[in-house]
């Protein structure tokens, strides 16, 4: 799964997640790609999960790029543990999604294998998408 090989603190506030994405909203590998319409937290396994079903259904053929990725520990304490004594453990990773922002491309498959892929992809992930087609130019 992703996650960072360092940081440089071991957590961080939870934030809120404002507006729409500054950049990554434009395709820029492949011919097909799936985008957020809606702010939320993905999860490394979310993401590897929406991985491994784009890529089966592709039957490993084509390419697939991730454009987000899982930079923001998530602490929590365990269960039936009192308030106080700090903050909890990192227990996974996460990436900041905003409105707009390219999460998954992939190229050389055809339009009904891709959109289908895609669709199966976001199955797996906790924000409403659509599929975007680059436009011949």
């Amino acid at each position: 799964m992703l996650q960072p090989k360092r940081t440089k603190f071991r957590k961080q506030h939870k934030g809120r997640i404002h507006g729409e994405a500054k950049g990554g909203s434009t395709l820029n590998f492949g011919t097909f790609a799936l985008k957020a319409t809606e702010p939320e937290r993905v999860t490394a396994r979310q993401i590897e999960a929406a991985r491994r079903a784009i890529t089966r259904h592709m039957k490993r053929q084509g390419r697939v790029w991730i454009r987000i990725f899982p930079d923001v520990p998530v602490t929590s304490k365990p269960t039936e543990v009192r308030m106080g004594k700090g903050k909890g453990s990192v227990d996974f990773w996460a990436c900041k999604v905003k409105p707009g922002r390219i999460m998954f491309e992939i190229d050389g498959v055809a339009e009904t294998i891709a959109r289908e892929a895609l669709r199966l992809g976001a199955n797996k992930l906790p924000v409403t998408t659509r599929v975007v087609v680059r436009e011949d130019w």
